[in-house]
């Protein structure tokens, strides 16, 4: 496999491959993305260095033995790519270092990060060195996509999930969910979910109708940018997780900003992306506020 070159121009996919997990569904998912966008596809293992591993043998042997696995999995996740396209560009990387660190520097050049899941429980998440798609979805550069579950094709038409929440940290999220829409020739289901606050009365009529009206506005002016893309607006109460997993189902994917602040609506896409890495049914993508990303090629 080609030695990667980190002065190589454009945009890769980057696939965080794990040593771990087979991962031919989060590599198949990688190399179709890429090859949509006309970008290579640099796939990616990280190799902690030795001070922080401490063996009671040989560190130098044990060292060695990382770096042959890591040449192992790297083989079988572009073996995976190149017979889905046999000329799609392929890249490698090897740094020394914990997955999510380095995962999170290669997000500065890319246009979308990769991952899959070891579906971790939230204690494992919390004191795991090798915890990688909880962090890195929340300090990534660039959209990161997890893949826990694969995308659902049969579903006529294809649709894609977006969760809104009229915050500025979500506009890059409803862009990102339009173009990937446009690209997947999917419908897109713009999902706006409130909670009743636990104190205080509220008028369900009126609220309802105000926030009608800032979901329709979520998603104003992007007309022109997937004129092709038949959109489709739906206001649900209750819990956002619960409700936009649910609405996952039979997804290709569902898309959440980062950082979100939803104020007394309670959809707070900060957290959001982290219960449905537990609970989606498909792939589920986090974009930051200030994305690091290109507009897909057709």
């Amino acid at each position: 496999m080609t030695p990667a070159n980190s002065d190589s121009p454009g945009r890769s996919v980057v696939l965080g491959v794990d040593a771990h997990d087979t991962g031919r569904m989060t590599a198949a998912w990688a190399a179709d993305e890429a090859d949509r966008r006309g970008v290579p596809l640099r796939l990616v293992h990280a190799v902690p260095p030795l001070y922080r591993e401490f063996r009671h043998f040989d560190g130098d042997r044990y060292h060695k033995a990382l770096l042959a696995r890591a040449e192992r999995a790297l083989d079988r996740a572009g073996s995976v790519a190149w017979q889905r396209h046999p000329g799609l560009a392929l890249t490698t990387d090897v740094p020394e270092d914990l997955p999510a660190p380095a995962l999170c520097r290669e997000s500065r050049h890319a246009a979308l990060v990769v991952l899959g899941s070891r579906r971790l429980g939230r204690a494992e998440e919390a004191l795991s060195a090798y915890s990688v798609a909880v962090p890195v979805s929340a300090q990534a550069h660039c959209p990161v996509v997890v893949v826990r579950d694969p995308e659902h094709t049969t579903q006529e038409p294809p649709y894609v999930v977006l969760g809104v929440d009229g915050s500025p940290s979500s506009e890059p999220a409803v862009d990102f969910a339009f173009d990937l829409a446009a690209e997947r020739r999917a419908a897109l289901r713009v999902l706006w979910v409130w909670q009743r606050p636990p104190f205080g009365e509220l008028d369900d009529a009126a609220t309802e109708e105000v926030l009608r009206r800032l979901l329709f506005e979520s998603t104003a002016g992007r007309h022109d940018r997937a004129p092709d893309v038949t959109v489709t607006h739906e206001l649900a109460h209750g819990h956002p997780v619960e409700e936009l997993a649910k609405a996952s189902e039979h997804a290709l994917a569902v898309v959440v900003g980062r950082r979100g602040s939803g104020g007394f609506t309670g959809m707070r896409l900060g957290s959001v992306p982290h219960g449905l890495l537990h609970r989606a049914h498909c792939p589920v993508i986090t974009v930051p506020a200030s994305p690091n990303w290109d507009r897909p090629a057709r």
